[in-house]
């Protein structure tokens, strides 16, 4: 069992979660990794945020059975930075948590990059697509323009060819 701890600025002092599991889930479609924990008897959420490159984990000073970091945590309903720390009942389940974070956390860069890639190579298809949207746009346009002005031309004529009515 861990033991989450969430730091309560207000307070200034570490809040217990509860008890409970904590997962990794990875997205199958776009590859990002969250990190969901729950309370092991009420199934509440304890904390759940995506795992950023930019994200690091370590212990927690003074103690080898305990680890820290930052996150971005949506467990409450709403988005907040929080500190949190998750005490293990042993040494190696806490370097082992250790490492799994900081391999998905080296992961993200990966996939962050390769998003990032992908996403400005739509940006551009994105920019040239409009360009051709506004010129076709623009010459609909014209071309509307053009047939009301010959369509005003013949009726100009027509009206002009018909013979005066006789009263």
């Amino acid at each position: 069992m861990k033991h989450p701890l969430r730091f309560d600025k207000d307070g200034n002092q570490w809040k217990e979660r509860g008890a409970g599991t904590v997962k990794f889930l990875k997205h199958k479609a776009t590859g990002k990794v969250r990190l969901l924990m729950r309370q092991s008897k009420t199934l509440k959420i304890c904390a759940n945020h995506l795992i950023l490159a930019t994200m690091s984990v370590q212990e927690h000073a003074g103690n080898d059975k305990s680890c820290v970091w930052h996150a971005r945590d949506f467990a409450d309903g709403e988005l907040k930075d929080e500190l949190f720390c998750i005490r293990f009942p042993s040494v190696e389940n806490c370097k082992s948590f250790m490492e799994t974070f900081q391999e998905v956390a080296e992961s993200q860069k990966k996939e962050e990059g390769e998003e990032g890639s992908a996403a400005a190579g739509l940006l551009e298809k994105l920019s040239v697509e409009e360009k051709t949207d506004a010129k076709k746009k623009d010459e609909k346009s014209e071309e509307k323009e053009s047939k009301t002005q010959q369509e005003t031309k013949a009726d100009a004529e027509k009206e002009g060819e018909e013979p005066a009515s006789s009263a």
